[in-house]
């Protein structure tokens, strides 16, 4: 690979790690409206989604209606950026593997994203089974994270799988 692709290659990703970092209120409203989106599918108790308060509100037909709030800490955007960084690092050492390093970045990145919808759809599933209090501890505070952190080495081990792997002869 020439010089010129490799910086280009290696802007492109800083520049998409920049505007992670500096979209990511406008990336957590298009989380929520995706676990909003999600939520309609598979449930039929009301879903209200306030993207411009990074909410969605779920239960509404019910005697205990709840709302979650997406903070920066709940959303993946910043686990893009570890993928960010390792396919820079790699494509500064096999800058010939380019294809291969944005098609890891691309299907890791789809997995982080939906490993946090299933952490979401995990807080749901246990403040409706469990109750408000209850569940919203053990769906936010152990299991959803346990879902985020598990989540995010699979995307990882798959993306260094995915970027090394020979290709079959």
């Amino acid at each position: 690979m020439a010089k010129f692709p490799l910086v280009v290659g290696l802007g492109a990703l800083a520049a998409a790690g920049a505007v992670v970092v500096l979209a990511e209120r406008l990336y957590r409203e298009l989380e929520v409206q995706l676990a909003g989106a999600i939520l309609n599918i598979i449930t039929t108790s009301g879903v209200y989604v306030a993207g411009d308060r990074e909410s969605v509100y779920f239960g509404l037909s019910g005697a205990a209606p709840f709302g979650l709030r997406m903070t920066p800490e709940c959303s993946s955007a910043f686990l893009l950026l570890p993928l960010l960084v390792v396919t820079m690092a790699m494509l500064w050492f096999r800058p010939a593997n380019a294809r291969r390093l944005f098609f890891s970045l691309g299907v890791s990145a789809v997995v982080v994203v939906l490993v946090n919808q299933l952490r979401i759809l995990t807080i749901v599933g246990l403040v409706h089974q469990l109750g408000p209090d209850e569940g919203y501890y053990w769906g936010h505070t152990l299991l959803g994270s346990m879902v985020s952190v598990f989540g995010g080495a699979v995307s990882l081990v798959l993306f260094v799988w995915l970027a090394t792997r020979k290709k079959n002869a």
